[in-house]
């Protein structure tokens, strides 16, 4: 999570570890006149986030949406995720972690959740490297549900996302690219979808491959304080709080996570447009 401070959204959730305003403020400024991207919000616990990994180097987040099913990007599945490569290889079956904050609690046995097979969208990759970049991961057995470990909702309707806050968590890399040992959190606002496709129709300025941006995605920008999603962020949850009903969501599933503050944005699979795909592999399984 290329991050520095901010708190997180949803309070009546305890995700997150809130400062004063001007405390705050004092933070931003000494990181800023030393130059360093550090840190972010330290998530106490986020109960539908989970870790998936392929070995020690490939990390990236995920998103319980029932007793037995995680949501993540289906480019978490790849050791080389770029599509000349994938159309030559199956998804791989990763390691699934539940209820951790801190990458050291892996060599603890009993937060690994068995993963018993994966369901890549059809569609995936299918004329570009971040299309329809979403897979379904199968565990084993039935979760224990309580208050450390919660699914999020699947979305209800096709909901106007354009300026609405949400909150994502992961173990993104910072400024030094190095994953984060502990679990952030950021509440970043969806961008205007139309200025987004535009600036990625011609490439980014930064990483030689972009999103080709459409319908079935929304856009993030960086905060003022040039916090950001970057890689290894992937996966992690766009959770949104309905304000009718208080209900939380997964309005969307971060897909390019390269953005790190250097890119104007980050890219999510927006997860309504999905509702019926992942309903049917749920169901029929």
């Amino acid at each position: 999570m290329w991050s520095s401070s901010l708190p997180a959204l949803l309070m009546v959730l305890g995700l997150c570890l809130a400062d004063k305003p001007d405390i705050q403020e004092q933070r931003h400024q000494a990181l800023f006149r030393s130059r360093r991207m550090v840190g972010g919000v330290l998530a106490r616990r986020v109960p539908w986030q989970t870790l998936v990994t392929l070995g020690d180097k490939i990390i990236g987040g995920g998103t319980l949406i029932g007793k037995r099913w995680v949501l993540t990007a289906g480019r978490n599945l790849f050791t080389n995720a770029s599509r000349n490569a994938t159309l030559y290889q199956a998804p791989a079956i990763p390691k699934v972690y539940l209820s951790i904050t801190d990458l050291r609690e892996r060599e603890e046995t009993f937060n690994e959740v068995k993963v018993d097979q994966v369901f890549l969208h059809p569609n995936f990759q299918n004329t570009s490297d971040w299309e329809n970049d979403l897979a379904l991961i199968r565990l084993k057995e039935d979760l224990f549900l309580d208050g450390n470990v919660k699914p999020l909702s699947l979305p209800e309707k096709d909901y106007a996302l354009m300026g609405t806050q949400g909150d994502v968590s992961g173990w993104g890399r910072n400024a030094l690219l190095q994953y984060s040992r502990l679990l952030k959190t950021l509440t970043l606002t969806v961008a205007n979808h139309t200025m987004c496709k535009e600036t990625y129709s011609s490439g980014g300025q930064v990483v030689s491959s972009t999103p080709i941006v459409d319908d079935n995605m929304f856009c993030t920008e960086a905060t003022s304080y040039r916090e950001d999603v970057c890689i290894g962020d992937a996966g992690g949850a766009f959770a949104v709080q309905d304000p009718k009903d208080g209900k939380v969501y997964v309005a969307g599933v971060l897909s390019f996570d390269k953005s790190c503050a250097v890119e104007r944005y980050a890219v999510f699979m927006k997860i309504s447009a999905y509702v019926p795909w992942i309903k049917s592999v749920i169901g029929q399984q």
